[in-house]
């Protein structure tokens, strides 16, 4: 048993010696590789070749010599290249910039989440290293924010994420406007708060989700005397002008009144038809004019709402949806008559 075992370990060594004699000769004319790969120091158990290959794509390791695949899967140590703009420069790497941040997102900082009293034992952190790590944060916040216009912006930028209600990609806007009236001195002895709240009413505006004044006056907490003053000095030097369409609210509206989806089309429908006509309605609140569609095509579907809770949606008075209702009345009446004839 002892000799046969022998034989077979000699006849192995003979095999291994030939594969590897086979695999250093080659191609002809070619030179010889040994290429390691980290974790991958020893010759292939196939072929015996010192020929490693890594596939970043793919993410796998595989043999040059004979293809046998070793690892898969495997994470790519490099460099993250991404590009989140639209230009060519791939030299960067992590999030990408914002401007709802003061600093676009480019400096670090101390979540205060992570110094709470449970995160703090989870990380094994004492009530004395949390206190020291709190005075840090402090100290780092404000060496971020010594300029006071990096201050205002901080500020503005926080009323934006938090009061504004709008999409990120709005609120990117929004913030992107307040800080070009920053370094223009427009925020200069004016309210934070009315410039912000401003600039959030005239995105909202561009952008086809028209906000109520009276309701961004609630909540960014400032007069509407002043927030009206503030969206014209801004309109004015941005020219943004935009008159408002009743259809901009019909959305808006019709999900605050918890009306079926179907109703949206009737809505849409009478809009149509008093849209041509723009001596009835042109010069009057877009949402008195859009509550009266709404209110109409309500009680016509048979989910008819009252009129206080439909001006309650739509921050107009009783008297105007009344009014407003009458005209509407009238001219689908003769609309009526004209078809018969």
């Amino acid at each position: 048993m002892a000799y046969e075992d022998e034989n077979w370990t000699e006849a192995e060594t003979k095999n291994n010696a030939q594969r590897n004699n086979i695999s250093r000769k080659g191609l002809a004319g070619s030179r010889p590789q040994r290429r390691v790969v980290d974790g991958h120091t020893k010759p292939c158990v196939e072929c015996g070749v010192l020929d490693w290959q890594s596939d970043n794509s793919r993410g796998e390791i595989s043999c040059g010599g004979c293809g046998l695949v070793v690892e898969e899967n495997v994470i790519d140590p490099g460099i993250d290249w991404t590009n989140h703009d639209n230009a060519t420069d791939r030299s960067r790497i992590g999030a990408p910039t914002t401007h709802t941040l003061a600093d676009k997102g480019l400096n670090t900082s101390i979540a205060i989440s992570d110094l709470t009293s449970g995160a703090a034992s989870r990380h094994g952190m004492s009530a004395r290293a949390r206190r020291d790590w709190r005075r840090r944060r402090v100290m780092d916040e404000r060496s971020k924010t010594r300029a006071s216009r990096a201050r205002n912006l901080v500020k503005a930028n926080q009323m934006v994420r938090d009061k504004s209600g709008l999409p990120k990609s709005m609120q990117e806007e929004v913030c992107r406007l307040y800080k070009i009236l920053s370094h223009q001195g427009f925020v200069t002895g004016r309210s934070i708060a009315g410039v912000t709240a401003a600039c959030t009413y005239l995105v909202a505006r561009r952008e086809g989700v028209p906000r109520q004044i009276p309701e961004i006056c609630e909540t960014f907490q400032v007069d509407e005397k002043e927030l009206s003053r503030m969206i014209r000095h801004i309109s004015r030097k941005f020219n943004m002008h935009k008159i408002s369409s009743p259809s901009d609210y019909f959305g808006r509206f019709l999900s605050d009144l918890k009306l079926p989806p179907r109703i949206s089309m009737q809505v849409e429908h009478l809009w149509s038809t008093l849209k041509p006509h723009v001596d009835l309605w042109q010069g009057k609140k877009p949402m008195g004019v859009a509550a009266a569609l709404i209110y109409k095509a309500a009680a016509e579907s048979g989910h008819k709402r009252t009129q206080a809770d439909i001006c309650k949606v739509a921050n107009v008075s009783e008297v105007t949806l009344r009014q407003l209702n009458r005209v509407i009345e009238t001219l689908f009446k003769r609309l009526g008559e004209a078809d018969q004839n």
